[in-house]
């Protein structure tokens, strides 16, 4: 993509109508009509590539001369400031994957939270309607985003936001900023590097903006950074003031950082280092600045507002976790708003004063500033992209409700005497090589990484497995569609096409269901019975991607539904073994026999464990090792290319992945996940066999997505930053501390927990999600790693699914921003990945669910052994080096292959 970074402003598109006939609004449907699905599409058009997209979209503006409009109207006499219960709030997100740590921090700041629109969702005349005729908003922030402000597909409607609303206040946050400045005449050009994920010292001239914030060096006051463009301070014109820059070029690491939102909320000691200025827009006067001139050499400008309207931009993320003062930026954009507000006597444009009181009417509808502001304002024009997913219908494949009934039994301190979580799986399922049966297995427990492992076959009579295929996209013109196979307990199957994909199927089959909370009062684990399987990265299209440049040759899903499970405690040494029925099925034996067996068990441990790698020799074909699908010299080339699309402002975080294959024949799956285990134990390891698919996932991940506990609470556990053991006990200690203070490996962590917060943030109550734990190492067998913990509470009116979807896929395999990295990622790769970057886990009864990220992990399909690898390039990245840690990950999964084929070989 060709970026013109020093357009004139005569240059800019803007948005105008095509014909003289006005578009009609319909005011009484919701906003969200105009999408029904968070895929770039315009006028029936569906686009299928980045570039597509982006021409589509510039097509329909018809570029011509602006005249810039001032709609800021004589000033008010001076009044006391006036105090509003609530601020209403436009946040336009230019599809970017922070966006919902504003909307989360504007929640709570502003005590309603903001209305979220994408960037082209509203035409310019509907978002008149509602900002001037329905009054429905005091402010509007521009979210950060990928790409330039002189890209039209980029900004969308904000330039022209930025142009004619001068009588609102405007927060442009990173590519927000930028436009403010390109849209008055500004050049915006290359940084002298990009920074992302990195942080600064800020200096400021103490505007309203920055109130009760230190300034200058030392004073506390960092801030994170996510930009490749900046806007070049010595092409200001005379309407934009330069408010904060850099206070010197260099470029500080996170560790010895303490944001507003760390766990211990330290408070600083310095004293606020700014000087008391005069209101904006005082008596209309242009409020006073410093020369730009004057801001010291090798400086880059982070802040600036216009002279004569309330629009600020600020370059830097104030909503990042590690930013100091982020908060109190919003409080004071909020007190700015109302300080605005207080000053008019009226709004020209509006036509009416801003009283809150006032009733206005609109057609057959009324629209009422008074209690019931708060709901109308939600409910009317409620954008929140996780419920459009609920807008569509679909036939139901469930037989009505469903109401499962659980009985259970816990055999206190029985898994050591029975040999471990390892013997009792293949004792009990490990016949016929173990087809047809699922292991969540908490290899590694230590440190409390993990307690419970669950575990089971083809049980009773609820027992079935689903599998599902998306439709291949020159087939349809559906985006998320694809094909359902059910094979019941009796081994009947049915296939049906899913019009709405994947996600609506199981959110509709997890809200049929209705039980009685008593039935699992005392159980110490989430997963009662319900769904356990995988999804495939290809699901990717399904939560806002635009496509699938490859086909997965596995199943893009596939689930069994457990009805019969036994799961290990592994901190107390205690099995509980549970059963589900519903009112069609009887009450069988099945405790009792199991119970039995494990018992038998007991009296049997001296015995020697079945051999799960005696295979005849004249069966096996071993290949040298494994073929990557991209040489050394390709996939470097590769990072080469992210890193270009990084310096172009395209993404701040690439996460590059490629495959490697080997042909295996006849090896005993089993045998050879037991190998895996035993070589690297991981906390959210998972065997899965799927018969019938010929399908057998063997999987060491040490990395959890996301979980979803009986209250509420949302976990995501992502791992950014990976450094190989060290073979003596001094230079594991050096690596490990290598790993802590790596300027690279924190700036990886920390753009995937901002992007994971944001992801939380979209399903979570406002203000509740937070980071426990940052950015500490882990040490596993063979890697040590940087993990952070975000947690959130989930809103009470969507679904585990809706949860799901927000986050799928894991940011850890994406990048940020999440949909225009996973375009420019299929534009790289080579092929498909199938199961890895997916996840794997349960989906309870009770709509609690506990998912991993697929790492560290062998698919054995139809004969081959296939493992992804890869990792995250940023600018700080050298290729070489990234080159030798997406071989160091696939070394354990190799190594696990080639070793258990040799073992096998001479046994």
């Amino acid at each position: 993509m060709n970026i013109i970074l020093c357009a004139n402003p005569s240059d800019i598109a803007s948005y105008s109508l095509e014909s003289s006939q006005s578009i009609k609004i319909n005011k009484s449907l919701s906003t969200s009509s105009n999408r029904a699905s968070d895929f770039a599409s315009k006028d029936g058009i569906q686009v299928s590539s980045l570039d597509a997209r982006k021409s589509v979209l510039s097509c329909q503006y018809v570029p011509k001369q602006l005249e810039e409009t001032c709609i800021v109207g004589k000033p008010a006499v001076s009044k006391p400031k006036q105090k509003l219960e609530f601020i209403r709030t436009l946040l336009i997100d230019n599809y970017d994957s922070y966006t919902y740590n504003i909307y989360q921090e504007l929640s709570v700041v502003n005590g309603l939270p903001p209305v979220v629109v994408r960037n082209d969702e509203w035409t310019w005349e509907e978002a008149c309607y509602y900002i001037y005729e329905e009054r429905a908003f005091d402010n509007i922030v521009i979210s950060p985003g990928p790409g330039s402000p002189a890209c039209p597909a980029d900004i969308g409607i904000c330039l022209k936001l930025l142009l004619e609303c001068g009588d609102i206040p405007i927060l442009g946050v990173c590519l927000g900023h930028q436009a403010l400045g390109y849209v008055h005449g500004a050049e915006v050009v290359h940084a002298s590097e990009p920074v992302h994920g990195r942080l600064s010292e800020i200096q400021h001239n103490g505007c309203s903006l920055f109130r009760d914030i230190p300034s200058g060096r030392n004073s506390g006051f960092k801030v994170v950074r996510y930009h490749s463009l900046v806007i070049d301070p010595k092409s200001l014109p005379k309407e934009l003031i330069p408010l904060a820059w850099t206070c010197s070029t260099d470029i500080s690491s996170l560790r010895e950082q303490k944001s507003d939102h760390d766990a211990y909320d330290n408070q600083l000691d310095q004293e606020t280092n700014h000087t008391s200025l005069s209101k904006e827009f005082k008596n209309g006067a242009p409020w006073p600045s410093n020369c730009a001139d004057g801001m010291p050499d090798g400086t880059v400008l982070m802040g600036i507002m216009h002279a004569t309207k309330p629009h600020y931009g600020l370059q830097f993320h104030p909503e990042s976790i590690a930013t100091c003062h982020g908060s109190q930026i919003f409080k004071n954009f909020r007190e700015v708003t109302e300080d605005y507000l207080g000053r008019k006597d009226s709004c020209s444009n509006r036509g009416m004063k801003l009283q809150y009181n006032a009733c206005m009417q609109v057609g057959n509808r009324s629209w009422q500033f008074n209690d019931n502001l708060r709901s109308n304002h939600l409910s009317i024009l409620n954008t929140n992209h996780v419920n459009l997913y609920k807008m569509v219908n679909s036939s139901s494949l469930t037989n009505g409700v469903k109401f499962l009934s659980l009985q259970w039994r816990k055999l206190e301190n029985l898994s050591c005497q029975v040999g471990g979580a390892k013997s009792i799986f293949v004792k009990l399922f490990g016949d016929e090589k173990a087809g047809n049966t699922f292991w969540l297995d908490s290899s590694s427990t230590e440190k409390r990484r993990a307690r419970f492992s669950f575990m089971g076959g083809k049980g009773g009579a609820l027992w079935k497995q689903i599998t599902f295929r998306l439709s291949d996209p020159s087939e349809v013109t559906c985006e998320s569609g694809g094909h359902i196979s059910i094979e019941d307990a009796q081994g009947l199957s049915t296939t049906t096409f899913l019009e709405d994909g994947f996600f609506h199927f199981m959110d509709k089959e997890l809200q049929s269901i209705r039980y009685d909370e008593k039935d699992y009062k005392g159980l110490p684990f989430e997963f009662y019975g319900g769904y356990i399987g995988y999804l495939g990265y290809g699901l990717k299209v399904e939560c806002g991607a635009l496509y699938n440049r490859h086909n997965a040759g596995t199943p893009d899903a596939c689930f069994f539904f457990a009805d019969n499970l036994i799961v290990i405690d592994h901190s107390n040494d205690d099995i509980y073994i549970l059963s589900i029925h519903d009112q069609t099925t009887k009450n069988t034996t099945w405790l009792d026999d199991i119970e039995q067996k494990l018992t038998t068990l007991k009296s049997s441990t001296s015995k020697t464990s079945p051999s799960h790698s005696s295979i005849q020799s004249n069966k096996i074909s071993v290949k040298p090792g494994f073929l990557s699908d991209k040489t050394r010299e390709q996939y470097i080339e590769d990072v080469e290319k992210c890193q270009k699309f990084i310096k172009d402002g395209e993404s701040y975080e690439l996460c590059l992945t490629t495959q490697m294959r080997k042909k295996i024949g006849e090896v005993d799956p089993l045998g050879l996940y037991l190998h895996l285990r035993d070589k690297n134990p991981a906390p959210y390891a998972a065997w899965l066999n799927f018969s019938k698919e010929n399908l057998t996932i063997c999987c060491s991940s040490p990395e959890r997505f996301l979980r979803l506990d009986r209250d509420g609470i949302l976990e995501a556990k992502p791992i950014k930053g990976t450094i190989a053991r060290g073979l003596t006990p001094e230079e594991d200690e050096m690596l490990r501390s290598q790993l802590q203070h790596s300027e690279k490996d924190q700036a990886e962590n920390l753009m995937i927990v901002d992007l994971l917060r944001n992801d939380l943030g979209r399903v979570c109550e406002p203000g509740s999600v937070h980071v426990p734990r940052l950015m500490e190492v882990e040490s596993y067998a063979t890697v040590h790693t940087m993990v952070s913990t975000i947690r959130g509470k989930k809103r009470s009116n969507l679904s585990a699914i809706d949860c799901v979807r927000a986050a799928f896929p894991g940011g850890s395999m994406t990048g940020a921003p999440k949909l225009r990295s996973m375009e420019l990622l299929d534009s790289l790769e080579s092929c498909s990945r199938g199961i890895y970057s997916g996840c794997i886990g349960f989906f309870s009864y009770n709509q609690t669910f506990d998912l991993n990220i697929v790492i560290r992990t062998i698919v054995l399909h139809e004969g081959e052994a296939s493992i992804g690898a890869g990792g995250a390039i940023v600018a700080l990245s050298s290729p070489e080096e990234e080159y030798k840690e997406m071989v160091l990950k696939t070394r354990a999964p190799v190594n696990a292959v080639v070793e258990y084929e040799h073992k096998s070989l001479d046994q």
